[in-house]
């Protein structure tokens, strides 16, 4: 289409005017409160940092007073005597009622005009509802602020953050309840909506792994785990990572992509029996994060894994005839502690051993591997239980043919998405969760290093508009 020809603006006429009249207002307010602020004499003498600051703050609350003006000069949210009520029945107009909000441009009173329903009791405001307001008192943009600080950093780091880059007030506790609230949303809209990808590489790879997060000892009880008395300090997380590898290190080696990897994660179980109508919860979370990515329409699909049963079980289930590897970062920990347990830890002994063992599985030895493990199988716990680990995954240990084929043996991707993911968050010095403030919080934070917010943002705000319209 060619360029609209110049002249008067679209929207012209009294509402045009009425804009521009509004906006020079605006510009010329902002203008007498920065000179006010700075003052008739030399500028050179003036605390910069103090004089930015202090311009940013007044500018912004004359941006507030203007944009409260505007919203309580317009009364066409008052529909008439009455409303309908969710309950169905007639809400009755009883007056306008105010209320302050904060908003990222700073406190603002609204008069809103207030419904009363006698038949359930309830009260609402229409405005709020179409202000994206009905359940907080946080405005949409501080919302979302509040969301990607409490992604990255404690409730109380965040509030920090909120005043200090933003210059908006909002106790660590409205962050939780805020942050909590939205990751609900967001662990709702990742169950709704699977948009698949087509496959962002001919060959894709998908990751499966658990990490423990601490919870309050009140979400624990009978519960059983791994402390000396049988009691349970954590509920373990489920993870699904999947990523892309077309690039090569200077060895030709594959590594991972750049921004390729996403996240999808919940404290959630993997177990499933014959009886089950469906597959386990974590096994739907897998099925749409492989969906959503192109992972099932691969030409080549590679599950990696640290070697747990469940994980092939799932990958049997869900992706048939995928390639199946054992992280060799894994499989070399565990030759590792059998020698710890076999020499000590520090042993030249043991050392030795262990770097015999690693050379074997590197060159894809396994019955090398086995053998000496058996050796010392009869006596030693950790060598019976690795004696188990490779044979069970043997098949899944062919490192040299996985390396001939171009295929990553050990991306460190799926472990460090336990940390990134998971731990850095949700694992820090003192804190302890509820299985569902922890579960919000993980969706909230795997949809932002998944790249995910914006999509969901635009989804949830297209949602407010069609639910008000």
């Amino acid at each position: 289409m060619g360029r609209r020809p110049t002249g008067r603006a679209r929207g012209g006429g009294a509402g045009g005017g009425q804009k521009k009249g509004f906006r020079e207002a605006f510009a010329a307010e902002v203008v007498t409160e920065i000179e006010a602020l700075v003052g008739p004499g030399a500028a050179t003498g003036l605390d910069f940092e103090a004089l930015e600051t202090a311009a940013r703050r007044r500018a912004l609350a004359v941006a507030a007073r203007a944009v409260e003006r505007r919203l309580n000069g317009d009364t066409s949210d008052h529909a008439g005597p009455t409303v309908r009520c969710d309950c169905g029945t007639a809400a009755r107009y009883a007056g306008r009622r105010p209320k302050t909000f904060q908003t990222v441009l700073g406190e603002m009173t609204l008069a809103r005009a207030y419904y009363h329903c006698e038949a359930c009791e309830a009260g609402f405001c229409p405005r709020d509802r179409a202000l994206g307001l009905a359940t907080t008192s946080l405005s949409p943009a501080a919302t979302r602020m509040v969301g990607l600080a409490a992604a990255m950093v404690s409730f109380a780091e965040g509030s920090e953050l909120m005043q200090h880059l933003a210059g908006v007030p909002v106790d660590a506790k409205q962050v939780e309840r805020t942050a909590e609230a939205l990751g609900r949303e967001i662990a709702q809209d990742e169950r709704d909506v699977v948009e698949p990808e087509p496959p962002g590489a001919p060959t894709m790879y998908l990751g499966m792994d658990g990490t423990g997060v601490p919870l309050r000892a009140s979400e624990l009880a009978g519960r059983a785990g791994k402390q000396p008395d049988g009691s349970s300090k954590t509920r373990e997380v489920k993870l699904c990572t999947v990523w892309t590898a077309e690039a090569r290190d200077d060895e030709g080696a594959p590594v991972r992509d750049s921004g390729s990897v996403t996240y999808s994660a919940a404290i959630e179980s993997a177990a499933s029996r014959d009886t089950d109508e469906q597959p386990s919860d974590f096994a739907q979370r897998v099925d749409r994060e492989g969906r959503r990515r192109g992972f099932d329409q691969a030409e080549r699909r590679v599950v990696l894994g640290d070697g747990a049963v469940w994980i092939w079980n799932l990958a049997d289930e869900q992706f048939s005839g995928a390639i199946q590897i054992v992280d060799l970062y894994h499989a070399k920990g565990h030759l590792w502690d059998v020698a710890k347990a076999i020499y000590g830890a520090g042993s030249d002994l043991g050392e030795q051993w262990a770097k015999q063992r690693r050379d074997e599985l590197d060159e894809g030895k396994s019955d090398a591997v086995l053998a000496a493990l058996q050796v010392h199988a009869q006596a030693n716990h950790e060598a019976r239980k690795c004696l188990d680990y490779v044979t069970r995954n043997q098949s899944r240990m062919r490192y040299p043919e996985f390396r001939a084929q171009g295929l990553c043996v050990s991306s460190g991707v799926v472990e460090a998405g336990c940390k990134v993911a998971v731990g850095t968050r949700l694992k820090r010095a003192g804190m302890h969760w509820t299985a569902a403030g922890a579960d919000a919080i993980i969706a909230l934070r795997c949809c932002k290093l998944s790249g995910r917010f914006e999509d969901f943002w635009e989804r949830r705000s297209s949602a407010a508009i069609v639910d008000t319209g």
